[in-house]
């Protein structure tokens, strides 16, 4: 990989290009949390549970799983006195009930990054806010935050269903959202809540996480006279499917999302010139030397790197584990 820097101009005479996005893949919460799960397994020994994937990519999962992780759905699936770690999305309050309920040694590996928006629930909730929370019904994310005040927090999946919204106060109505949303999408929605609800309140501090912004930033430079994006990620990673849409968005002619160069279809190459490549947040850096080595088999250059941010951050492990880990080592 040639690392260029920012400027992507390409001289005319160059017949093939692949470019390549930076930043891309894992983000900081989610390299915190599979450092927790494969810590866990080092210092309590095989088995450990997890509830959800620890973070959406099913490659990391099947690595986790050969190491001796047992991913389930919900606690009762995991044996009393057990340890169980949470997934990097979050859960709700309940959830850690339930797992005191059943004796269960817990580690939290929820994104701080999440664990703000939590916070922020709890604080708009106590100054009774009617909340209005933006991002997809199903998700972990949503299900954990939702959690934090189901009284009152309300889903806003698009603005199109701003129309159904019903609040006690119109004076008295806030937004948080999903971090791993786009951005672009997230502002549409808020501007249409704001429309019927010109008090609203935002969160003390943009709730799309640092990762995801620059995620999208970086595939907007790679993207707009791309003739195809490929982004390396999972079907349920939201920030991966955001950057498909992002790329095409911005003016790719094709953009399509595969777990590993085995899904990409050759029949995508035909006329293309230029490919940029990226990938989600939870992705390992291994899947994107895959396709960049499926493209060079095809006859395409080295990959040109094109930086729009640099990330230097990184979250401390959970202290619950931080705690043991130090016993360990004094012992």
């Amino acid at each position: 990989m040639t690392d260029l820097g920012v400027p992507s101009v390409l001289s005319a005479d160059e017949a093939k290009a692949v470019l390549l996005a930076a930043p891309r893949g894992y983000c900081a919460g989610v390299d915190r949390a599979v450092i927790t799960v494969e810590k866990a397994l080092d210092l309590y020994g095989a088995p450990v549970y997890v509830r959800k994937q620890i973070v959406h990519n099913k490659h990391v999962v099947s690595d986790l799983e050969s190491r001796g992780a047992i991913f389930v759905e919900e606690l009762d699936e995991v044996p009393e006195g057990k340890t169980v770690v949470f997934s990097a999305h979050g859960v709700s309050p309940e959830v850690h009930r339930e797992a005191e309920t059943r004796s269960l040694k817990t580690i939290d590996a929820t994104c701080p990054l999440v664990t703000k928006v939590h916070h922020e629930a709890r604080r708009f909730a106590a100054d009774d806010y009617d909340i209005l929370l933006i991002g997809h019904e199903g998700h972990e994310e949503v299900e954990g935050t939702a959690g934090e005040a189901p009284e009152h927090i309300q889903l806003v999946q698009s603005p199109a269903d701003v129309g159904d919204i019903v609040v006690r106060d119109p004076a008295k109505v806030a937004w948080l959202s999903q971090t791993t949303l786009s951005v672009d999408e997230t502002l549409e929605t808020v501007a249409a809540i704001r429309e019927r609800f010109p008090l609203l309140l935002d969160p003390p501090s943009d709730d799309i996480c640092y990762a995801t912004q620059n995620r999208q930033l970086a595939v907007k430079e790679i993207a707009h006279d791309a003739d195809l994006v490929i982004v390396v990620g999972s079907g349920n990673s939201s920030n991966s499917v955001r950057l498909v849409e992002v790329a095409l968005e911005v003016g790719a002619k094709a953009s399509y999302r595969v777990d590993d160069a085995s899904e990409i279809d050759e029949a995508w190459l035909d006329g293309v010139e230029k490919v940029s490549v990226t990938s989600g947040a939870s992705v390992p850096e291994s899947l994107v030397d895959g396709v960049l080595a499926y493209l060079s088999e095809r006859g395409y250059p080295e990959a040109r790197a094109v930086h729009s941010a640099e990330e230097s951050l990184i979250f401390a492990l959970p202290p619950e584990l931080r705690r043991d880990l130090r016993l360990t080592q004094q012992a």
